[in-house]
């Protein structure tokens, strides 16, 4: 027998129950909701306080945070889905500060109609992916809106961490002749999001690599390494994120094209839809930029870590006052890598 808590009336019909407007309404069908699908998979001593808002321990040390929304379609995918997308997109926001991850926050918008049994799966995938990083979701929020007027849900995290006085990462801080790293293969999230959106097979199954990387950057900081940036490769892929930090420090950027990792059946893909893996998505990426004197033994460093196994090094900064991103090409051409004009695939992440 499932038993409820006084007031409540019958549980939650998870098997075949909907969202409706008045689970958003403030009342006890929104409480209801809280405690027996939310509370259930993300409860933890912080979120027991019952509050707006959550009283947490005194951290030492400069705080970090970072916020992020999920509006990625469909909302299930290979490798994931936006409930674990959630949580490991913000903690790698804050841990791409050099900072540790410490807490997190979470608002949903529901669509009305929106199956309960697909809101537990994604809340319960949350919760694993908290769990596994040692990051809780402290406190959070619920809207409801009509049917029509969302994708099922949408979600923001938001995520605070600490760094010591002593590291200090930004975008601004490459130089000419610094070493660019990057921790694996590109453009797996991207596609596989596409692979299942448009219902596309090919011969080797393309999964996304949605994963938290505080780990192996606290790894990476622990090196001794002089690592002067640290950024994951998500909406445009490689080529924005190197375009970004080239325009923060006012440097240019060389790749090398032949030595980015590449996973065959995401270069196969991208070659027949006619997409450059460059721009496309990644969330369990990091791009490292470091002095060329440490470059491998950081890389060595990166190797010994699971999610590091595949990292190279991929090139190098310049010092070009147009702040431009070449590519030498696999038959030794150099072409530019310049920003998107628009958005390869939306609602990636």
């Amino acid at each position: 027998m499932t038993l409820t808590k006084p007031g409540y009336g019958r549980p939650l019909d998870i098997r075949n129950g909907r969202i409706e407007m008045h689970h958003g309404s403030g009342g006890r069908a929104m409480t209801q909701l809280i405690d027996e699908l939310f509370m259930a998979a993300l409860g933890n001593t912080y979120l027991a306080q019952g509050n707006d808002g959550a009283v947490l321990p005194e951290a030492h040390g400069r705080l970090v945070m970072a916020t992020d929304s999920h509006v990625v379609s469909p909302l299930f995918f290979p490798g994931g889905d936006i409930g674990c997308l959630s949580v490991h997109g913000t903690i790698n926001d804050v841990a791409m500060m050099g900072a540790k991850p410490l807490y997190l926050s979470a608002s949903f918008i529901l669509e009305e109609g929106l199956a309960l049994a697909d809101l537990k799966r994604i809340v319960e995938s949350m919760a694993k992916a908290a769990r596994a990083a040692g990051v809780p979701v402290v406190t959070g929020d619920t809207k409801v809106v009509e049917q029509g007027k969302g994708d099922g849900v949408f979600i923001t995290t938001t995520g605070v961490g600490v760094i010591t006085n002593d590291t200090h990462l930004s975008g601004d801080r490459a130089r000419p002749g610094d070493t660019i790293l990057l921790s694996g293969t590109i453009g797996d999230h991207g596609m596989a999001i596409l692979s299942r959106r448009e219902g596309l097979a090919f011969d080797a199954p393309i999964v996304s690599d949605t994963a938290a990387l505080h780990g192996l950057v606290a790894t990476m900081l622990e090196s001794g390494a002089a690592l002067r940036v640290l950024r994951d490769p998500t909406r445009g892929g490689l080529a924005a994120t190197l375009n970004e930090i080239a325009r923060q420090s006012g440097t240019g950027m060389l790749l090398r094209e032949a030595t980015i990792p590449l996973n065959p059946a995401v270069g196969a893909a991208c070659e027949f839809l006619g997409l450059d893996p460059l721009y496309v998505a990644n969330e369990g990426k990091l791009v490292a930029i470091c002095a060329p004197e440490d470059a491998h033994h950081l890389l060595a460093v990166m190797h010994a870590h699971p999610l590091g196994a595949q990292s190279a090094i991929i090139g190098e900064v310049l010092e070009d006052p147009r702040c431009f991103v070449q590519a030498v090409t696999a038959i030794g051409g150099c072409r530019i890598v310049d920003w998107l004009s628009g958005e390869q695939l939306p609602r990636i992440c």
